[in-house]
């Protein structure tokens, strides 16, 4: 009888670490199939190209196509979206960016909340943006582009890649600090926004400098400053706007998540896997070149960050009274 119930008791307990196992032996084999990893913005964007250069990586490195698939529309809401709704399983991933914090005071109407809904899997990297204007333009320095501004309340147009976008939100705190009134003009992506500052149809854009940095050097743009709190390696003559307008920062970002009830071994994975691309002095090099600075972290560390982005980026959302719906 003893040995009956001991024989129970071990067969119970390898019953209980079975699923254990088996979690982990289905992490290690993921993924077992192509994955896609959803772009809320259009091809040749920012957010495009850190996608790009990520799923590269990871179906290197893990032996599966990890597919792009752009879906643009609503500031990056209608990605998000076919995420949540998406098998929990580790093969529909979503490229977050700043936009997603924004989105949570942005939007009244949202079809999921953010935090609860999404799972942080991994950070990559923090964009620069250029405050950047068309080579015509009068002002060739920050103050002479906000004594141009306040000469002209509400003659200037900002081009953006859409409302809520990091870019936008650069420009409103720019508005709110410098006390500037410029007209916002949003575009779908940053390509078609590009095109109309290089054609001279808008003034000004705080442009990622991952799409317009070329321009900047081939002089078909020129940048006045960049918006982070120190000046950028790959521009080390162009100021920063703080230098101009004291405590002034934005920075877009860039990250991975997934639907929330994906496995945590699954998580885990993606994010040592994204973090190894990130130490690889090839793409570390890459994203330099682009202006980017690599963003490495546990998926709690991206959790808050994201907490702390959309408690900053509300702020702005409420003090210039925007809304999107």
């Amino acid at each position: 009888m003893k040995f009956a119930r001991r024989q129970f008791l071990q067969l119970a307990t390898m019953a209980v670490g079975i699923p254990a196992v088996s979690r982990i032996a289905s992490a290690e084999a993921y993924p077992t199939r192509p994955v896609r990893l959803v772009v809320g913005f259009a091809a040749g964007g920012a957010p495009d190209i850190a996608a790009r250069l990520v799923a590269q990586w990871l179906s290197e490195r893990l032996g599966q196509q990890f597919i792009i698939e752009n879906r643009p529309g609503a500031g990056g809401n209608i990605a998000t979206e076919v995420v949540v709704e998406a098998p929990a399983d580790g093969y529909t991933l979503l490229l977050i960016n700043l936009s997603n914090a924004v989105n949570a005071t942005l939007y009244q109407k949202l079809k999921y909340d953010f935090i609860r809904d999404i799972a942080p899997v991994a950070s990559i990297s923090h964009e620069n943006y250029g405050m950047e204007v068309h080579p015509s333009f009068p002002a060739k320095t920050v103050p002479e582009f906000i004594s141009y501004a306040k000469a002209n309340p509400g003659k200037l147009n900002m081009a953006s890649p859409g409302s809520g976008t990091g870019p936008h939100m650069a420009g409103e705190l720019f508005k709110i600090m410098a006390g500037v009134d410029m007209v916002h003009v949003p575009y779908r992506g940053s390509p078609p926004a590009l095109t109309d500052l290089l054609a001279g149809q808008v003034q000004m854009m705080f442009s990622p400098l991952s799409s317009s940095i070329e321009y900047v050097r081939g002089g078909k743009l020129r940048a006045l400053a960049v918006t982070t709190a120190v000046r950028s390696e790959v521009l080390p003559d162009v100021p920063t706007v703080g230098e101009f307008v004291p405590g002034y920062q934005a920075s877009g970002w860039f990250g991975v998540g997934a639907p929330t009830k994906t496995p945590v071994e699954i998580v885990d994975r993606l994010n040592r896997e994204i973090n190894a691309g990130l130490a690889d002095p090839k793409l570390k090099a890459r994203l330099a070149d682009l202006g980017a600075t690599v963003f490495v972290g546990s998926p709690s560390d991206f959790a808050k960050h994201i907490a702390a982005e959309t408690d900053k980026w509300g702020k702005v959302v409420r003090t210039a009274n925007i809304r999107a719906d």
